[in-house]
């Protein structure tokens, strides 16, 4: 049995992942607090979760398209204004947006209220981005256009533009 073979069969008393609510990595970008509840590491890869607050006025990310995952946002509390493509859906509490692989998509907090909501990621791959850019942003200053796109390349993701 090859190596892949053996860390994608089911095991037979998988370990269970309990992530209290003070617990998971919490990542900071700017004014949005993003806490990661499940990296991948205890699904095989397939899914991650995080749950993110935005901060009232939040200008989100530049549009972009994900070549190899989904990406599902479910809205816990305020509005969250999600641009996909030339259409913009202002989603309140309760809603969830799903965003399939090579659509073009962003989303911002344009209230005076703060937003939280949870992201899934099917597979877990874009996590990391979210790590990789914390870094860029830890000295201090905004990453520029083209050190956001490098970053986006590496987890098979690019500008929508």
């Amino acid at each position: 049995m090859t190596e892949e073979a053996k860390t994608n069969a089911p095991q037979a008393h998988p370990a269970v992942s309990v992530v209290g609510p003070g617990d998971g990595e919490t990542i900071v970008l700017g004014t949005t607090r993003m806490r990661v509840l499940e990296d991948g590491s205890h699904t095989g890869h397939r899914l991650a979760i995080a749950e993110s607050v935005l901060a009232p006025h939040t200008p989100g990310p530049p549009q972009h398209r994900h070549a190899q995952h989904d990406e599902g946002f479910y809205i816990l509390s305020g509005t969250v204004r999600f641009t996909v493509g030339d259409e913009e859906h202002d989603a309140a509490a309760g809603t969830l947006v799903m965003v399939p692989p090579g659509t073009p998509h962003t989303f911002a907090n344009l209230t005076d209220q703060p937003a939280v909501m949870l992201s899934t990621f099917t597979p877990d791959l874009y996590v990391q981005y979210f790590r990789d850019l914390q870094e860029v942003l830890a000295d201090g200053r905004p990453p520029t256009p083209q050190a956001n796109v490098d970053a986006m390349s590496r987890y098979a993701t690019e500008p929508a533009t």
